[in-house]
């Protein structure tokens, strides 16, 4: 099995699948809606100079989230 980290602690370019995030809260009305659910396959692109926000590949779009928001977020590393 893959190694489970926070979305926040993924390296640039690595690739993840989604496997937990927040169950309640505005966070987690914020990515359901933006299409990030369990299952949901995702790259992260790129950092902001300081590290937030993060940009992050899903769905085939780009999408930006604060690290804060990343670090509520699981995902499976896959293997390159």
């Amino acid at each position: 099995m893959a190694a489970l980290v926070k979305l926040s602690e993924l390296s640039v370019g690595a690739s993840a699948v989604v496997r937990e995030y927040p169950k309640t809260g505005n966070a987690a009305l914020r990515l359901r809606e933006m299409g990030l659910l369990v299952g949901t396959s995702i790259k992260l692109v790129r950092l902001a100079p300081f590290g937030d926000p993060i940009e992050i590949k899903v769905r085939g779009y780009h999408l930006t989230l604060r690290k804060s928001e990343a670090a509520e977020v699981v995902v499976e590393v896959l293997e390159s």
